[in-house]
């Protein structure tokens, strides 16, 4: 299995390449991924949405911290796409490394968690 940096797999996609965003509406309306032709589709949707990806061109997979990516990814290869990669870390390291976002305040979340995602 391939796995990207953030900067990786933004080069990647920039050059063609699809970025798929497994996180639901109600993690991703906040914060995107800001890259060409990113598609969102939810993690539960991947296997019924298959025939929505293409196989000509390479797949970046990507989630909040990269575990549910990496299981779509394995998915994909099983399925037979062979230009398949993880984004390592998903949308958190990719905001830590000061890549490209679409914020949108008015979908920010409030309230507290005691189960606050950390870096590694």
């Amino acid at each position: 299995m391939t796995h990207l940096s953030g900067s990786e797999a933004l080069e990647m996609a920039v050059n063609g390449g699809l970025f798929i965003d497994l996180r639901d509406s109600i993690e991703s309306d906040y914060k995107k991924f800001d890259v060409p032709g990113v598609r969102y589709i939810p993690a539960d949707e991947l296997e019924s949405r298959l025939p929505e990806i293409p196989r000509d061109r390479p797949v970046i997979v990507a989630d909040s911290v990269g575990l549910r990516s990496r299981e779509a990814v394995k998915l994909l290869a099983s399925k037979g796409w062979e230009n398949v990669a993880n984004l390592n870390g998903g949308i958190l390291d990719w905001e830590h490394d000061g890549l490209p976002l679409k914020v949108d305040d008015s979908k920010k979340l409030s309230g507290s968690c005691t189960c606050r995602l950390r870096r590694k």
